[in-house]
C-alpha cells in the first residue's frame, strides 16, 4: 500500500525506504507470512507483534538494523497476511517463530524481540526452544498478572471489528489498546494502512477475532525454565510496573536486566521509537561482547 509522508521526520522516512521482501513459509498447515530486511547469511533478528497487530507495527524500527543483521518481522497465524487457523495455541506460535527464522537464511541462532503479547510468545519460544535461539528481548509484557491484552475487558474491545466505507475513515478511527497519551502520528498512520483489508461494504481490521479465545499457559510458569539469555524492557507509563519488573528479574534467577524506556507508554514503539532502537542497539553490543550470567 503506497504511503508518502512528507510531515514525517527524515529517520521515519529513510527507515521505510529500506528494502524488504515479503516472504512466505508454511507451519502446521498455515501460510505464515513475514517480512525480511537485510542480507541473508547474517546474525538474526525476529520481531514479534503483540495481539491484533502485525509485523508491519515493527518497520520503522526492524529496518534500522538491516546494515547489520538479517532481520525479519513475523505476522502470527491470525494476524497481518498470515492465514488464519480454527484454532489458536501459544505452541503453535512459537513453532511460527523458529520456522520464520529457519526460512530467513540466518547466521547462527537469532534474537527474538516480542511486544506484549509477542512477549509472552517470546517468553514461551524461550522457554521451549532456548537451545535454538541467542537472547530473547521483552517489551512492556508483565507476567504476574494477566496479559493486557487477554484481559476480558479488553478481549471484548476486538470481539466484532468494525467495517469502514474507506481507508481513510478507517486510519482514523484507529486506536490502540490499551489508549496511551501520545503517539508519533506518522507511525500511527502507516500501522493504520497496513492493519486494513477489503471486505463487503468497505475495510475492516487484519486480524481474526478469535485469537483472543484460547487459553494461554501462565506466563510466570514459563520463566524459571528459561536459560538463554534475556533481557526485559519496561515503558515508563506502560504496563511493567517497577514491582512487576522486580518480580520477573527474581523468577528469571537475578540475571536479566530490567531497562526501562523513558517516556514511552505501553505501545513504546509508537511513541518512543528511536528509544527503542537505541536501547535495542545497546543491549546487541553488549551481548556481542561480554559473557552472559548464569543462573542459579
Amino acid at each position: 500500500m503506497p504511503q508518502t509522508f512528507h510531515d514525517a521526520p527524515a529517520w521515519f522516512r529513510r527507515a521505510l525506504d529500506v528494502p524488504y521482501t515479503d516472504c512466505n513459509t508454511t507451519v502446521d498447515g498455515a501460510g505464515i507470512h513475514y517480512l525480511a530486511w537485510g542480507e541473508p547469511g547474517r546474525p538474526g533478528l525476529v520481531f514479534v507483534h503483540g495481539g491484533a497487530a502485525h509485523a508491519h507495527w515493527w518497520t520503522h524500527v526492524a529496518a534500522q538494523f538491516a546494515a547489520v543483521y538479517r532481520v525479519v518481522a513475523i505476522d502470527l497465524s491470525g494476524h497481518g497476511d498470515s492465514d488464519r487457523r480454527d484454532e489458536y495455541s501459544l505452541d503453535r506460535w512459537c513453532n511460527e517463530v523458529m520456522a520464520v527464522a529457519d526460512d530467513a537464511d540466518m547466521a547462527g541462532a537469532p534474537i527474538v524481540i516480542g511486544h506484549s503479547m509477542g512477549g509472552l510468545v517470546t517468553l514461551a519460544t524461550a522457554s521451549a526452544h532456548g537451545d535454538r535461539i541467542a537472547g530473547a528481548v521483552v517489551m512492556d509484557s508483565p507476567v504476574s498478572a494477566p496479559d493486557p491484552e487477554m484481559e476480558s475487558s479488553r478481549r471484548n474491545q476486538f470481539r466484532d471489528p468494525k467495517v469502514y466505507p474507506d481507508t481513510a475513515t478507517a486510519i482514523g478511527r484507529f486506536r490502540t489498546v490499551p489508549e496511551q497519551d501520545h503517539y508519533e502520528p506518522y507511525v500511527m498512520d502507516h500501522v493504520a494502512a497496513m492493519s486494513l483489508r477489503p471486505t463487503d461494504g468497505g475495510v475492516t481490521w487484519k486480524f481474526d477475532p478469535r485469537i483472543f479465545m484460547p487459553r494461554r499457559s501462565a506466563a510466570n510458569e514459563l520463566l524459571p525454565d528459561i536459560t538463554c539469555r534475556v533481557a526485559l524492557f519496561r515503558a515508563e507509563h506502560g504496563l511493567v510496573t517497577p514491582g512487576i519488573g522486580a518480580y520477573m528479574y527474581e523468577q528469571l534467577g537475578r540475571v536479566a536486566p530490567v531497562i526501562e524506556i523513558p517516556l514511552a507508554g505501553h505501545h513504546l514503539m509508537l511513541d518512543q521509537p528511536l528509544l527503542v532502537v537505541t536501547a535495542l542497539r545497546t543491549l546487541f553490543a553488549d551481548w556481542e561482547h561480554s559473557v552472559p550470567f548464569e543462573r542459579d
